[in-house]
């Protein structure tokens, strides 16, 4: 059960893994796209995972006509002010939207520069009109390989005092974050916070270098922690916050079901693990969900669950004070 007297925060959130159907449907019909279908209840199949699927790369797949209807930069800037709205509905205090603007601007062969720049625009607007705390993380897609890391970031520090993080994320079993370090060195020297998927499609290794040698304050996933006791011990020692999405490592069959996530382990270790969403447009979620639902699925009780989001205001990439004016706003209802 969600605490009201904490803040409610979703620290990772995918932009565009969020996509309203209602937001493809209409514009694949205005721009008269090839849609695989024309009503909404026919489209969600193609969109929403139903059943686990063999693999991260196969979930991924789900994004198709997420960035499919990124035909434009109005089209950008209207999904960045959805997912705001949808966040401050659902009652979502803080919110952290991550996205890699070179996948988002593949489809339509967009500018990338325009795609941040009318992402951070809808986001921007959505804080005004909704009342609501949003920041933007800009993802390194490792798929794309080096090069276009390097070009995708160079685009990415035009924005820099708009950006608070950066992540890796992708295909982690064939892209080693080995590949990125120097990547990540720039942007720590931008003065950007770190977090990376890591441990979700690769083992403790992957996770070692990406606090190690990537300067990763936080981890995505980190699902294959528990096999090194080690890790588990480095994790809470160095107070690495853990991004924990329930519902999406059960549908990518990262984890065999709910009971199974290490989730209440990393809690029960004291680790600093949190609840998040991942891609609720494609998991068909919401963090209500991973919290009523998921959550006592994985067997976390309810101080864990507290304690869970709890965690989540301590390694929100925000300032003190920005953090105490989130927790204030709670402790004075």
């Amino acid at each position: 059960m969600i605490s009201p007297d904490l803040p409610l925060i979703d620290l990772h959130h995918h932009l565009d893994g969020s996509v309203r159907l209602e937001t493809i449907l209409d514009i694949g019909l205005k721009y008269n796209l090839p849609l695989p279908a024309a009503t909404l209840d026919e489209l969600r199949p193609f969109v929403q995972v139903s059943d686990p699927k063999p693999g991260v790369m196969a979930f991924i797949e789900k994004f198709e006509w997420m960035i499919g209807i990124l035909v434009d930069y109005d089209t950008c800037r209207r999904i960045a002010f959805e997912a705001v709205e949808d966040a401050a509905k659902e009652g979502i205090d803080y919110l952290e939207l991550r996205y890699s603007p070179w996948f988002m601007a593949s489809a339509h062969r967009l500018d990338v520069h325009g795609v941040i720049e009318a992402v951070t625009d809808g986001i921007r607007s959505g804080e005004r009109s909704f009342g609501i705390k949003a920041n933007q993380l800009g993802i390194l897609s490792r798929h794309y390989g080096p090069d276009i890391a390097w070009r995708e970031l160079k685009h990415l520090l035009a924005f820099k005092d708009e950006i608070t993080g950066l992540d890796l994320a992708g295909d982690e079993a064939n892209f080693p974050g080995t590949l990125f370090g120097e990547h990540f060195k720039r942007a720590r020297d931008a003065g950007w916070h770190i977090t990376v998927h890591a441990g979700e499609s690769a083992g403790p290794s992957s996770i070692w270098q990406a606090i190690d040698e990537l300067g990763a304050e936080r981890i995505g996933h980190a699902v294959h922690t528990p096999e090194d006791p080690r890790l588990l011990d480095a994790l809470k020692e160095r107070k690495i916050g853990i991004e924990c999405n329930l519902t999406s490592n059960v549908q990518t069959s990262t984890v065999a079901d709910y009971a199974a996530h290490p989730l209440k382990l990393f809690l029960e270790k004291g680790l600093l693990a949190t609840i998040n969403t991942d891609d609720p447009g494609i998991s068909a979620i919401d963090l209500h969900y991973e919290y009523d639902v998921a959550a006592p699925k994985a067997g976390l009780s309810d101080a864990m669950i507290r304690t869970a989001q709890a965690n989540a205001l301590t390694t929100a990439f925000l300032s003190s004070g920005d953090k105490k004016k989130l927790l204030e706003r709670h402790t004075q209802k």
